[in-house]
Parts: C-alpha cells; sequence; structure tokens
C-alpha cells in the first residue's frame, strides 16, 4: 500500500512541474486543431467520392 501512496505522491509532485497552457495558447491551439479536422475530413472526403465516381464510370463500361 505505501508503493500506491508514494506513488501517487510522485504524480502530483509531476504535475505540479506541468507549463499548462494559457487560456489564449489553449484557444490558438485548438482553432488549429479544429480547422485541421475540417480540412482533412474534406479532403478525405473528395478523395472518396472521386475514387467512387471513378469505379462506378469504369463498372458502367
Amino acid at each position: 500500500m505505501s508503493k500506491l501512496t508514494g506513488f501517487f505522491k510522485d504524480v502530483v509532485s509531476e504535475m505540479r512541474k506541468v507549463s499548462w497552457p494559457k487560456r489564449k495558447e489553449l484557444t490558438r491551439y485548438t482553432i488549429v486543431v479544429l480547422s485541421t479536422v475540417v480540412f482533412m475530413a474534406i479532403y478525405f472526403g473528395l478523395v472518396d467520392f472521386g475514387i467512387s465516381r471513378v469505379m462506378k464510370w469504369y463498372l458502367a463500361l
């Protein structure tokens, strides 16, 4: 049990050393992540649409 207590004390000690982002940084990071996800979703959606159109055209021959 003392190992478990020591582990959690070490975790708390390390968490105090973490440099947490400020509100402005966090907002900027969130915008970057969301815009990247939207861009990638649109990109892969268009690629999927293009491939499906080519396959339908090919199979219709």
